[in-house]
């Protein structure tokens, strides 16, 4: 399958914002296309995420990576949080996923970035062999916790 990867903007919300809905929907939350443009509208707007989107070669939408910019205190420098990883059922098992993370890397390096984070699903065991073979290293010194507001 041929894949292009790029940098998504507002223009591109048609093409990214049912990509977005899918994978929610996939996190058990109900399709709600409109949610998803406007949560999508407002990233883009505040320039608080950055997108990368992933075509097929007619320029269909077949995946993306969502970013969120960070901060390290400890090393004084910017970090990201992969935070959202998608291809579409059709898409899987071809590269994209892969394709997505090195372009992801690619970018947050070239803004200076010098740390990428990402958590998943203990029994993600799939996207955990991806992750692995792509070099990324499970944190065996920290845990993490999380309140719920």
């Amino acid at each position: 399958m041929s894949v292009a990867v790029r940098l998504a903007c507002i223009h591109d919300l048609d093409l990214v914002a049912p990509l977005f809905d899918a994978y929610r929907q996939f996190y058990q939350q109900p399709a709600d296309l409109a949610l998803a443009q406007h949560f999508l509208r407002e990233r883009f707007q505040h320039h608080e995420s950055v997108v990368l989107v992933a075509t097929d070669a007619e320029g269909e939408g077949i995946g993306f990576v969502q970013l969120y910019p960070l901060f390290s205190s400890v090393r004084a420098a910017r970090t990201y949080l992969l935070n959202d990883l998608f291809v579409a059922p059709k898409a899987r098992r071809q590269g994209v996923a892969a394709a997505l993370m090195h372009e992801a890397a690619d970018h947050v390096r070239a803004l200076g970035a010098v740390r990428m984070a990402l958590t998943t699903a203990h029994t993600n065991e799939a996207a955990q062999r991806l992750y692995e073979s792509l070099g990324w290293r499970r944190d065996e010194q920290f845990r993490e916790y999380t309140l719920t507001l």
